[in-house]
């Protein structure tokens, strides 16, 4: 199995990154306008902004794996968490901890910053990505809704 360095996106990241995260917006059916890659780019690299990036990367420096994270405040516990908005690895190197590596990064990182979890959803479908999210976090009772402007 590949080791995986995880570590916040940089610049010199943005071709693989785009790459990755095309990947991502194509496994969910979501078309690749690079409008809006740029847009979620920008924010990735606006340090003020409330995105962040997270990498996971081989040995020879190439991204397997991306997260897309912020802080989010949970008002009953008077507390703030860490919500993963995205999470996708390279279909090249799936089931070869990438994934798991960024998690568990997540999850470090979170404690050290005195967040209270890390929050993340995903489709009901995803079994694949189910089997790893059950090995890692517990499942909630929580049924998400929408309202669409």
């Amino acid at each position: 199995m590949t080791e995986w360095n995880v570590r916040p996106v940089t610049a010199s990241d943005e071709p693989e990154w785009r790459e990755l995260y095309r990947g991502y917006r194509a496994f969910y059916g979501v078309p690749a306008d690079e409008a809006k890659i740029d847009t979620v780019w920008s924010w990735l690299s606006d340090e003020a902004h409330e995105s962040h990036g997270f990498v996971a990367v081989d040995a020879e420096g190439h991204l397997g794996g991306i997260a897309h994270v912020r802080r989010f405040a949970r008002p009953l516990s008077a507390t703030t968490g860490l919500y993963l908005d995205d999470l996708f690895t390279s279909p090249a190197v799936r089931g070869g901890g990438a994934g798991r590596a960024l998690l568990l990064h997540l999850g470090e990182y979170a404690k050290d910053a005195g967040l209270s979890v890390v929050r993340w959803i995903t489709a009901e479908d995803n079994a694949t990505a189910r089997r790893l999210y059950d090995s890692v976090a517990k499942q909630t009772a929580w049924v998400t809704y929408d309202i669409v402007s």
